[in-house]
């Protein structure tokens, strides 16, 4: 599990990140209306900017291709 969470490690900043945003985002700014489909709904907006927040940090990670 240790070597998971090690591995991953950027992943999960980005998804810890990204879900502070989420919240915060729905929090200030939302969508007044109730009809945008991401941001009318504080779980859909944290788990969308989670996501989101998850494949920017993956970008930069760096692959370790050791010879066999």
């Amino acid at each position: 599990m240790k070597k998971f969470i090690h591995n991953q490690r950027l992943y999960l900043i980005g998804a810890f990140v990204g879900s502070i945003s989420g919240f915060l985002y729905w929090k200030l700014i939302g969508c007044s209306t109730g009809t945008c489909m991401i941001t009318s709904s504080p779980i859909r907006s944290t788990l969308y900017f989670a996501l989101m927040g998850a494949l920017f940090f993956g970008i930069f990670k760096k692959e370790n291709h050791a010879e066999q």
